[in-house]
């Protein structure tokens, strides 16, 4: 749900739920039907119906109110363990809380900051989510069987950029889309429900060791989730997803990056517009793997349980190394990049600032201070290989080698 929300959830909740509704409504337009003609409404639901996967809950979500409340309880969880430890870690400021309240129950949320710290200059970690009465016309246009329905989305996410140059702003994302009869106490296979989510690395200063155990990392939430096939398809997809496409370079090393991931085997993993990068998960067979619910929840534990330690290690690694005047300059106009991201390529955030989303949350994702130079070009070796490995993205475990 990261491409196309919904104007109600971005104006409940901001960026992170916006991103859930944004995509249900930019990817799921139904095509016209042959000669220019609408079938009956009738045949289209009977259509719809006889098209859509019967997809399994599993051990766990056996109704849609259970499913609503394990991923509520799941993300405010994540952030509340991402804010403790990096707060433990930063060890001099901590994160300051925001809560707030959309009106008659449409949605809440949770935007907490930290700054002026030893470790982080700024960064925020943001819960939110939204209960919206209407779904947009091109959700119902495939889906024409939840005409009169809600839709939920959830989500956390969380950016952090380091005082240290040696040390990488990391992101963070994950978030849920459900619409239907979100409020019953039954299983509902007639709800339409989807997971997205990722997670990147941004380094200035680049250690071959740290891509190498960040990428790791993701792969082993992979295998531990049973689809351990699945690494380097989320990695060509972040690849694809975090790049700055009008400087022809990737805002950083990547990690993994999924989005409308419902256990469709007839759907490739990649839902991007990129032809060349679609035409590789086809030549590879890179589809969605069968699994419930349950699955693709743990799925997605999996995969935010696997920051912490991944990331903690990186800091403990890079936080004594001394800084330049070199290094700090070459960090402040690299974030520029990451800004230039955000504000230009970053669906979620566009979305919600074009329908008046909750700003300060939107924003919140930006560094406190960057610094842009006419023609600014690396001048070190280090930094030239850094540019080279962001124009031409790196394989880091060594896996697209072998196939």
């Amino acid at each position: 749900m990261n491409d196309t929300q919904h104007n109600a959830a971005w104006a409940a909740g901001g960026a992170l739920v916006g991103a859930a509704v944004v995509a249900a409504c930019g990817r799921m337009g139904a095509a016209p039907a042959a000669g220019g003609g609408k079938p009956p409404a009738a045949d289209a639901q009977q259509q719809q119906q006889q098209q859509r996967p019967q997809w399994k809950t599993g051990e766990i979500g056996l109704s849609a109110r259970e499913r609503r409340g394990i991923w509520r309880d799941f993300v405010r969880d994540v952030q509340d363990q991402i804010t403790d430890q990096m707060a433990t870690v930063d060890g001099k400021a901590a994160f300051v809380e925001d809560a707030w309240q959309k009106e008659a129950g449409r949605g809440e949320g949770r935007t907490r900051v930290i700054s002026d710290g030893d470790v982080f200059e700024n960064g925020g970690c943001n819960w939110s989510e939204v209960i919206g009465e209407n779904l947009p016309p091109t959700i119902l246009a495939k889906h024409p069987h939840l005409k009169g329905k809600k839709f939920y989305a959830s989500g956390v996410s969380m950016v952090l950029h380091p005082r240290n140059p040696h040390i990488p702003t990391v992101h963070l994302n994950y978030r849920y889309f459900e619409a239907g009869d979100i409020d019953s106490d039954e299983l509902e296979p007639g709800n339409v429900w989807w997971f997205g989510g990722g997670m990147d690395l941004t380094p200035y200063v680049l250690y071959d060791e740290d891509a190498k155990l960040f990428h790791q990392a993701v792969s082993d939430a992979c295998a531990a989730s049973g689809v351990p096939e699945v690494y380097l398809p989320l990695k060509k997809y972040a690849d694809d997803y975090f790049r700055n496409k009008h400087r022809g370079e990737s805002r950083g090393v990547g990690g993994s990056f999924f989005d409308y991931l419902d256990g469709n085997p007839q759907k490739l993993i990649y839902q991007g517009e990129n032809k060349e990068v679609q035409q590789w998960f086809t030549d590879k067979n890179a589809y969605m793997p069968v699994m419930t619910w349950t699955q693709l929840y743990n799925f997605a534990r999996n995969h935010a349980n696997a920051f912490l330690p991944a990331y903690s290690a990186i800091i403990e690694r890079r936080r004594r190394m001394p800084e330049t005047e070199e290094t700090r300059n070459w960090q402040l106009h690299r974030r520029g990049r990451y800004v230039e991201f955000n504000l230009v390529h970053d669906r979620g955030t566009l979305f919600g600032l074009q329908v008046g989303g909750r700003t300060e949350s939107i924003l919140m994702s930006l560094p406190a201070l960057v610094r842009w130079s006419y023609m600014y070009k690396a001048k070190t070796p280090e930094q030239q290989r850094l540019i080279d490995v962001l124009e031409k993205p790196e394989d880091w475990l060594g896996l697209e080698k072998k196939l």
